[in-house]
């Protein structure tokens, strides 16, 4: 998204990434114990807070927006093997393209975690369009938490 600042013979367009509220919505610390406003996630950070979403949305949760988010909630209870890590990486890499256009991504990975192979790992890549920023994460994703 960019606005338009116009002066006197000149149009420039400055690109902005957005603002928001912190995720997970929380109050800001201030000194002594005491709370402040809601906390904002702005720029980059906003970014990042946003795939966070997309990926522990299922599909159909959101009332409004039965097709945002991630299917990852169907694998909950699939064995952690190659056709499970697959598909992991099928759905973020198709949630990702659909619902965040701040970012080109890079790439998607997914590789078993956890003592018990109860983890699947999702490794992360992207640039931010506005800023060719690139960064990573790895999204945790239980497969059985019964195991833990």
């Amino acid at each position: 998204m960019t606005h338009s600042t116009a002066f006197p013979g000149n149009v420039t367009s400055v690109p902005t990434l957005g603002a928001g509220w912190a995720f997970p919505v929380a109050r800001e610390s201030l000194p002594g114990d005491a709370q402040g406003a809601l906390a904002l996630a702005a720029d980059e950070r906003s970014v990042r807070e946003a795939i966070e979403i997309i990926l522990s949305t299922r599909k159909g949760e959101r009332a409004m927006r039965p097709e945002f988010g991630c299917d990852l909630g169907k694998l909950l209870f699939a064995p952690n093997n190659g056709t499970t890590r697959a598909t992991a990486e099928f759905e973020v890499t198709q949630a990702l393209q659909a619902w965040e256009p701040r970012i080109e991504l890079l790439e998607v990975g997914v590789r078993s975690g956890g003592d018990n192979g109860e983890q699947l790992l999702i490794e992360v890549a992207y640039r931010v369009r506005s800023t060719d920023n690139r960064f990573s994460f790895v999204y945790p994703f239980y497969l059985d938490r019964a195991l833990s």
